[in-house]
């Protein structure tokens, strides 16, 4: 121990050792272990980020087959599941949250709320009339068939059988009544429409909630036909109250000169048996009247004669 500490004293007291150069080698000895601590981080780092990718691409992996084994079925919907080995299953699946195997089942889903479509067709009617007609029908998929609406027509099962089955009912009924049948007994017409309509749509698993004609035209001609009919209908509407009205006037005219001629007649015998006594008391009314009537007029003065038997004077004192 005497001897190191000698053997330090002398090296610093030796010149060939000065106390700078202790200095910095103690400094190079810090770098270099801070630069081995730098390196030990990094390797760290670098295998945590490898382990954290490895977990990553089966974290990944799994999230996704998670997901894809959830569906959901929305309100006012049904589906039905297609799977890869033995098809469509006959379970309908209702609204809510559902499972299934990924890539070996796969889920179809419809809308089964009614739903409306316009079905417009071009045909004759019994007389050779050109109709045009537009079918408004409210329809929707029966939900215990929809396994079987699937497999035999599609999701788009309403494209691919309303359409070819309305133009043949329509066909079928407009060709049963004449073009004017068709205007006067529309009511009937669409309720034969209506029944036929929902018997053929039943054979499809098609429900239909209502049926009705919308729009009905008829070609040039025919509108014209009717139009000329129905101005010739309004012309003797017309003409028939002219005669209406002239036989109520001749039929007034009867009366008035029947009850004239019986006045007449009671004049008569009342004369024949009373003597002009009636007659004078109609002057005496009549003279009444003409009295009032000439006391309301200051243009017309009345004269008396003076005597007996004599005739009264009317004098016109207006303005010429």
């Amino acid at each position: 121990h005497h001897q190191a500490n000698d053997s330090r004293r002398s090296n610093s007291d030796n010149p060939r050792y000065p106390p700078a150069d202790f200095e910095s080698l103690n400094a190079n000895t810090e770098t270099k272990q801070s630069h081995i601590f730098s390196l030990a981080r990094s390797d760290i780092m670098a295998q945590a980020l490898g382990f954290a990718y490895r977990m990553a691409v089966p974290a990944a992996i799994g999230i996704a087959v998670v997901q894809s084994s959830i569906y959901d079925v929305k309100g006012g919907s049904r589906a039905v599941i297609f799977d890869r080995m033995s098809g469509v299953k006959d379970a309908v699946i209702n609204e809510g949250t559902h499972f299934l195997v990924p890539w070996l089942q796969k889920s179809i889903v419809f809308d089964v709320r009614t739903k409306p479509r316009n079905i417009a067709t071009t045909t004759g009617s019994k007389d050779l009339q050109m109709v045009s007609l537009t079918l408004r029908v409210l329809h929707r998929p029966e939900v215990q068939a929809l396994p079987k609406i699937y497999q035999n027509l599609g999701q788009d099962y309403d494209e691919r059988v309303l359409p070819s089955i309305g133009n043949e009912v329509l066909k079928s009924i407009v060709a049963q009544f004449d073009a004017a049948e068709l205007i006067t007994q529309r009511e009937a017409v669409s309720q034969r429409i209506s029944s036929d309509l929902r018997k053929r749509a039943a054979e499809f698993n098609i429900a239909l909630e209502d049926v009705s004609i919308t729009h009905m035209t008829f070609g040039r001609e025919f509108t014209k036909a009717v139009e000329q009919k129905q101005i010739a209908q309004q012309d003797a509407e017309r003409a028939r109250f002219i005669v209406e009205k002239a036989e109520q006037e001749r039929q007034a005219n009867v009366i008035r000169a029947e009850g004239e001629a019986e006045s007449a007649e009671t004049i008569s015998k009342a004369i024949a048996k009373n003597g002009d006594g009636l007659v004078q008391i109609r002057k005496i009314e009549a003279a009444r009247d003409i009295a009032a009537t000439l006391s309301s007029n200051p243009n017309v003065a009345y004269l008396p004669s003076g005597g007996k038997g004599g005739n009264q004077m009317l004098l016109n004192v207006g303005r010429p």
